[in-house]
């Protein structure tokens, strides 16, 4: 398996992605690069071409969980999953890409560069847990929030034609009154819509160790944003390759559009009081997709053999996230707040007397 890194071309220093000032930066001596100087300097890196071990598709990498690469900084041995396409040496802290795990049909169209930096997640992560009175401790400790991960996770962007219908009854209410009397007029009406809609960009994950709700959580990204992807902007990052690949995730594609179209097709049914769908259908007459990276903050906290998540969208910085409950300080809450109740009951009845 082919290893890249991009290194400084002035001191050899690793470079990272800044995510803040979208440049290339060399924490050793300081030097900052743009994108085209990088293509400049390593021409080689973004068409890295297959080595021998790629080409015969070697069973232990491709079958296997886990595989052992070298750093070429140190020399190290590197222990990446099957998925994992850029990681960290564990040795030097060196960004290194797996770059033959980027190529052929795992190689995408386009990536949107992450805006926000750790330091801006770990606020974001704290600002979140603040909200949250019955955390357990450990999970907003210092060492859970060296866990926070910047990674690329892999999407499927669909672009869909869509044949779309629906039969509803429309009701207009009408109420009056009469002397003493009031009366109320409800007329029905057979509501039909039908048309071609296009759907453009609905995405879907397509890693599986990630929750789809958790990512639809964070959604929209922000598409004016995308950039022809180069492996550069993985670097100082984590990044995966998918491995649910677009039929798989058509399904939850097919299930939003479907769930768009009918409020459309009812949105569009204006003029009546109240709306009752009766029937609708949703056919998906063609699908164009489109593979890319997408920037996501992740951590992972176990609590009580039970996988809690927080995510944060790289690029507009919105959260979302399943925290876990700790019992225990929440029974020291209501305890602290019946003690509280107590004693002042206590000093009304002391005033009283």
């Amino acid at each position: 398996m082919s290893i890249v890194q991009y290194k400084c071309p002035n001191c050899g220093g690793p470079l990272e992605f800044n995510a803040q000032n979208q440049t290339f930066n060399c924490e050793f001596c300081l030097s900052v690069f743009n994108e085209e100087q990088l293509k400049v300097a390593f021409p080689d890196n973004e068409n890295n071409p297959l080595d021998k071990e790629d080409k015969e598709v070697n069973t232990d990498d491709f079958t296997e969980n886990t595989s052992l690469y070298s750093c070429p900084n140190c020399g190290a041995e590197i222990m990446s999953e099957d998925t994992t396409s850029a990681t960290f040496c564990y040795y030097c802290h060196s960004p290194v890409i797996l770059s033959g795990r980027l190529s052929g049909k795992y190689k995408p169209s386009k990536v949107i560069p992450f805006k926000y930096d750790k330091e801006a997640a770990v606020n974001y992560f704290k600002e979140w847990c603040r909200k949250k009175w019955f955390l357990p401790k450990g999970f907003y400790s210092q060492d859970q929030i060296e866990k926070l991960s910047g990674v690329y996770l892999p999407f499927w962007l669909a672009d869909c034609k869509v044949d779309a219908a629906a039969d509803a009854v429309g009701k207009k209410i009408r109420t009056w009154t009469s002397g003493d009397y009031r009366y109320t007029e409800t007329k029905e009406y057979a509501v039909r819509r039908s048309t071609f809609i296009d759907f453009e960009g609905i995405p879907a994950d397509g890693s599986s160790k990630t929750d789809d709700k958790l990512m639809e959580a964070i959604e929209p990204f922000d598409y004016s944003g995308l950039k022809d992807f180069s492996m550069s902007y993985l670097s100082g990052y984590l990044a995966e390759k998918y491995d649910v690949d677009n039929i798989a995730v058509f399904p939850r594609v097919r299930e939003r559009v479907s769930s768009a179209s009918e409020q459309m097709l009812r949105d569009s049914m204006i003029g009546y009081d109240t709306v009752s769908i009766a029937y609708s259908k949703t056919d998906v007459i063609k699908t164009d997709w489109h593979y890319m990276l997408l920037p996501v903050w992740l951590m992972t906290y176990k609590f009580k053999d039970k996988n809690y998540f927080f995510s944060l969208n790289g690029q507009t910085g919105k959260m979302a996230g399943i925290p876990p409950l700790s019992i225990a300080r929440m029974l020291l809450f209501s305890g602290l707040i019946a003690l509280v109740t107590f004693f002042i009951a206590l000093l009304g009845g002391y005033f009283i007397w």
